[in-house]
């Protein structure tokens, strides 16, 4: 657990960092460090989806996840969540506090470095990987934050709970999701980080969480297409 530490700390010190900057700087700034970090969002989530092996499994994944994220409501529950988590701790309504907090986890959760450096550190305590995704976390949180606020900050409750089940489960985890499955379920995540980056240039505002089960779904697909055709 010690490279999910990591993690938690760089983003919430990034968060703190930004905030701090983000005061003093004009809407203008703040707008255009926002629009660039769109636009870099949408590089990263380009070069993620464009790994796919098989464009069929990831639409077959984004649609099927986004019907039961709609059905689950997923969207609308970290919504909620991030305005009680707002309300308990300082009792004010800021529309950017959930933004900030949903948006960041998303991007912090999704990839491969989140999943393949939790199982590492898991199974042998090598925290490298994460440690690395700490520093570029950390960055990113600091400009997340200078537009968003503090909402962004308790995205590191989101990469506690997720990264540090995936260490926890990393035996498991790594008997099951062979390279193929991550590849999809890495492709999936970067369709969904190109939706991020919409919504921070303000092209589209797509209810993004409730496309989070595709990142189960691809790799089942994977599973059950040589299942499938084993029987034509």
């Amino acid at each position: 657990m010690l490279g999910t530490a990591i993690n938690v700390g760089a983003i919430l010190a990034g968060s703190v960092i930004g905030v701090s900057i983000g005061s003093r700087l004009p809407e203008r700034l703040r707008q255009t460090v926002l629009n660039g970090l769109g636009l870099l969002t949408l590089l990263v989530g380009l070069q993620m989806a464009l790994g796919t092996g098989n464009l069929m499994i990831v639409l077959g994944a984004i649609l099927l996840g986004g019907l039961l994220g709609e059905i689950l409501r997923i969207h609308d529950g970290l919504e909620r969540f991030g305005a009680f988590l707002q309300s308990a701790l300082s009792g004010s309504r800021n529309p950017l506090f959930g933004e900030g907090f949903v948006t960041a986890s998303l991007v912090f959760c999704v990839g491969p470095m989140a999943i393949l450096g939790s199982i590492q550190d898991g199974m042998t305590g090598d925290y490298r990987l994460l440690a690395v995704k700490s520093v570029l976390d950390g960055f990113a949180a600091i400009a997340f934050s200078a537009s968003l606020g503090w909402g962004v900050s308790l995205s590191a409750l989101s990469i506690l709970l997720y990264q540090g089940g995936i260490t926890l489960c990393a035996t498991t985890l790594s008997r099951i999701l062979t390279d193929p499955m991550i590849v999809e379920m890495t492709a999936a995540g970067g369709l969904i980080i190109v939706g991020i980056s919409l919504k921070l240039l303000d092209l589209k505002d797509i209810r993004l969480a409730n496309f989070l089960p595709a990142l189960a779904i691809a790799p089942l697909i994977v599973f059950i297409v040589p299942i499938i055709r084993s029987c034509f």
